[in-house]
């Protein structure tokens, strides 16, 4: 539905990054409800907050590898985790409690077979998630689910983006006062939730033969 849940005023030093963890911290309070996923654009909130967020609240924080992350990154989003024998893996499971990413074993037809350390092998490697928070974190970014996510969810935040910029016109205004700033963002949160409502309003259907239909005329005697 396109419909905001919080809006932020901020001055434009204020990095939008910034803005997850209290906004985050007013669904639980306000709304006693918080998303257990959640899809940020590229890779600008902090690794940190991402770690705070798995580890206190359990929330899965997902974004995409910067240019700069991905060529300093180990690990590739296009592709498979790999064992030092170069057998592709997949993805297991998350342990909370150790913060371990879980890949293992599960083609019929692997390398395992004339593998030379297969005999001291579990066929099951654990990764640290705090060594890579980004690309690791609750869902791994090389995986199905976290591709999807990355993927597909964004689309939804440019639309709403896009409503706001250009039907609404404010990539046109400058604002130099926060406080009107402040009241500009309650007046189009305003409009987008009045087209929510207009959008769960069933729309009438058409009497199409209305005209064909005789009508039988009323003496007021």
């Amino acid at each position: 539905m396109l419909a905001p849940l919080i809006s932020w005023a901020t001055p434009a030093h204020v990095p939008e990054g910034y803005l997850l963890k209290p906004s985050l911290w007013y669904c639980r309070r306000r709304l006693d409800w918080w998303p257990q996923i959640v899809v940020g654009d590229m890779g600008y909130v902090h690794q940190e907050t991402k770690q705070w967020l798995r580890t206190q609240w359990q929330i899965a924080v997902l974004t995409r590898l910067k240019a700069d992350m991905q060529l300093a990154s180990p690990y590739r989003h296009d592709q498979p985790m790999r064992c030092p024998q170069g057998q592709p893996l997949a993805w297991l499971n998350y342990d909370a409690e150790q913060g371990q990413q879980w890949y293992g074993v599960l083609e019929p037809q692997s390398l395992c077979s004339t593998c030379w350390q297969q005999s001291l092998c579990s066929r099951e490697f654990a990764y640290e998630v705090a060594k890579h928070e980004t690309f690791l974190g609750m869902i791994p970014l090389n995986t199905k689910a976290g591709w999807k996510l990355v993927h597909s969810a964004r689309s939804w935040i440019e639309a709403g983006q896009s409503f706001e910029k250009n039907q609404l016109g404010l990539e046109a205004i400058f604002l130099n006062s926060l406080a009107l700033t402040w009241t500009i963002s309650l007046l189009a949160d305003s409009v987008a939730l009045l087209r929510c409502l207009a959008q769960l309003q069933a729309a009438p259907k058409p009497d199409l033969l209305k005209q064909l239909r005789p009508v039988q005329g009323v003496f007021d005697l």
